[in-house]
């Protein structure tokens, strides 16, 4: 049987070895450089993203559309921008970014520029940032920033501010946790201020040459990002999505893991990241036990009945033969919404489909937080109830909010008790053992590292929907040779699987296509097509004869 999926528990702090830190000390101050430390551990994932925005610039000028960008954030007009400068130079790079955000006339800049660590601790000094919409740091070295001002007053109420939503921007690669340094030489990092957890970033000239030192840092740093920015590029974040500006690419690596080899990809102004699916992957890649697994386990569903819908409408008999595998009209359903866009909408459709076909016991339960997700008292309901519903929208959005938690491990064990579990469309893909199209930023990726892990309730399989009304099959023969371990299941509009045991009983308006890559079905398709009525063990991959 599957075991939950489970990308939480990331310590929140780097463990670097620093028993030689004392010896290391210059005027009071700690040297933090050491060698990348092997198997530190990134923060862990906030399905959120940052909470408040954050615009990273390259070491040339600031572009316009760079500034702009800061600019809004901060409130335009009415922002209130302070200007923390390069230590090395604090009153010329002051000066000159005090020029440089007033000739766009915001409401007030401030610089605050610090002598020493005292001044930067004093919390008079640091009162300037406590009506900040905006800061921006001007960069410099970055060793000397953070000499100066990590875990420093200055400090905590920036990350406050940033908290709390205000943007912050900056020049430098100190805003990650970790910061590497090196070249052709040997690779050195130290803890940053942390407001892009999970990511090294390196400055260069040309974000192609900046790869190189990240790919070799990474290999210490598993489960980090790395993202090589060029002097007129720029990444302008809020919360998970990231937007490339500027004249020169990014570049964002990651490091070889779960059987795949180490991997830049370049992103041209105009592209959007997602930074939870980049952390997603790396924490996959390095994982002791990495999905997928080579051999998924058999397709077999010991207790309690799967109904799978393809999306695009649905059959009385589907939400009839649901209700009754759930324990029939009295029984506790409950109904999870969470794959739909915020704000949901003040009745949910499920819910009144349930109702109108005898269902008298349901309830809704939602959170995108993984933390509520974990809270016994959240998922009580799930213990006395004989049927949960996912409903349609995107899949990964039930990944960000339940995957690895008592939420469920509570609805595995609905169906553990004899209980139903049905979905249609995402409702219909998160079943699954493997979960096609799950890319937070569309639905045209087949296999979208970070997020390929369903929650399983249908092991060794893969389940797509809509699936001959928006011409898919081509994209489960890619996913097929990609992944050849695991059953394809392609799902029609209106049509569904009802699955008990090792048994898919189809039922509904269209088809089902069934791609086992394991024997080629007679003529010229690569998959098996059955109809209303029709059977198929999922053990033997075969369909069962009348």
């Amino acid at each position: 049987m599957c075991r939950p999926n489970s990308l939480r528990g990331f310590p929140h702090m780097i463990r670097h070895t620093l028993r030689f830190a004392s010896r290391l000390c210059l005027f009071g101050l700690v040297a933090l450089c050491v060698p990348v430390v092997a198997h530190a551990q990134p923060p862990a994932i906030d399905p959120a993203g940052l909470p408040g925005p954050l615009v990273i610039v390259g070491g040339g000028k600031v572009s316009d559309d760079a500034q702009k960008a800061f600019f809004d954030l901060a409130g335009k007009e009415k922002a209130k921008i302070v200007v923390i400068p390069a230590p090395a130079d604090a009153e010329k790079t002051g000066e000159e970014s005090r020029k440089l955000w007033r000739e766009l006339k915001p409401l007030s800049v401030e610089v605050l520029a610090a002598r020493d660590r005292k001044q930067a601790d004093d919390p008079a000094f640091a009162k300037p940032l406590a009506d900040a919409t905006g800061v921006w740091i001007t960069g410099g070295p970055a060793d000397a920033l953070l000499d100066l001002y990590r875990g420093t007053t200055v400090e905590k109420e920036v990350k406050k501010l940033h908290a709390r939503g205000v943007v912050v921007g900056c020049r430098t690669p100190a805003v990650t946790d970790v910061v590497i340094k090196g070249g052709p030489g040997p690779i050195t990092s130290r803890a940053g201020f942390g407001f892009l957890p999970g990511f090294v970033l390196n400055y260069v000239s040309d974000s192609r040459a900046g790869t190189p030192p990240l790919e070799r840092a990474l290999a210490d740093l598993p489960g980090y990002v790395g993202v090589a920015v060029g002097e007129t590029s720029a990444l302008v974040i809020q919360g998970r999505v990231a937007r490339v500006i500027g004249d020169s690419p990014v570049n964002v690596c990651v490091a070889k893991g779960a059987g795949k080899p180490a991997a830049t990809d370049t992103y041209k102004a105009g592209s959007l990241i997602d930074i939870v699916q980049l952390r997603r992957a790396a924490a996959n890649r390095a994982a002791k036990e990495p999905f997928p697994p080579a051999k998924p386990p058999e397709a077999v569903v010991p207790k309690g009945t799967l109904i799978i819908i393809g999306g695009g409408g649905s059959t009385a008999e589907m939400w009839e033969r649901f209700i009754k595998a759930s324990g029939g009209p009295d029984a506790l359903i409950v109904v999870l919404p969470t794959a739909l866009e915020d704000p949901l909408p003040e009745t949910i459709g499920e819910v009144s489909t349930l109702k109108r076909f005898g269902a008298k016991n349901v309830k809704v339960l939602h959170t995108r937080d993984p933390k509520v997700a974990d809270d016994p008292k959240f998922s009580e309901m799930l213990t006395k109830a004989g049927g949960v519903w996912f409903g349609g929208g995107r899949q990964w959005r039930f990944v960000d909010a339940y995957a690895g938690t008592l939420t469920e491990k509570r609805i595995h064990e609905v169906l553990e008790r004899g209980g139903a579990i049905g979905g249609s469309s995402a409702g219909a893909s998160i079943q699954s053992e493997y979960m096609p199209r799950g890319h937070p930023l569309g639905n045209t990726v087949m296999a979208a590292e970070g997020y390929e892990k369903g929650l399983c309730f249908l092991p060794g399989c893969a389940v797509d929907q809509h699936f001959f009304a928006r011409k898919r099959t081509a994209d489960m023969t890619g996913l097929m040779k990609k992944y050849p371990q695991y059953l394809g299941i392609g799902l029609d509009e209106a049509t569904a699987i009802v699955v008990t045991g090792t048994t898919a009983e189809v039922i509904g308006k269209s088809k089902v296509g069934f791609y086992d890559t394991t024997k080629k079905p007679d003529g010229d398709k690569d998959y098996e097509e059955l109809k209303h009525g029709d059977k198929y063990d999922l053990k033997k991959r075969a369909k069962i004869e009348k």
